[in-house]
């Protein structure tokens, strides 16, 4: 049986690479069929939000990546309700269906996974 993976994407998309690897891992290890989820707290929470401009930060956009991870079989994917509230946003301003968890529901959430990557 494969091992599950949790990757965690703290990085605000346009921030360096990390926000776009960590939708690669997820993107790649979906598609091996591997057990997968994914959560974005602190800044990895801007990756969701619907009304990105990425073309101001001469960026390209990571909505096409978000959208394919269920067609990859990421379907388990989690948001921070803490990290979104300190950035301002709510549910209802994520281009994305996530599960929004309290802080007090991660660390249960991490031990329900084999391995964790953190970017």
């Amino acid at each position: 049986m494969a091992k599950s993976l949790l990757v965690i994407s703290r990085s605000a998309p346009g921030h360096g690479l990390f926000a776009r690897e960590a939708l690669d891992i997820a993107l790649a290890g979906g598609a091996y069929d591997l057990p997968l989820g994914m959560l974005f707290l602190d800044d990895g929470v801007f990756q969701l939000a619907a009304q990105q401009r990425p073309e101001l930060l001469q960026q390209k956009s990571l909505a096409a990546n978000l959208q394919a991870l269920s067609l990859f079989g990421v379907d388990e994917l989690f948001a921070c309700s803490f990290s979104l509230a300190e950035r301002g946003l709510a549910q209802e301003d994520l281009a994305l269906a996530v599960q929004v968890l309290p802080v007090e529901a991660i660390s249960p959430l991490l031990n329900r996974f084999d391995e964790v990557i953190t970017l």
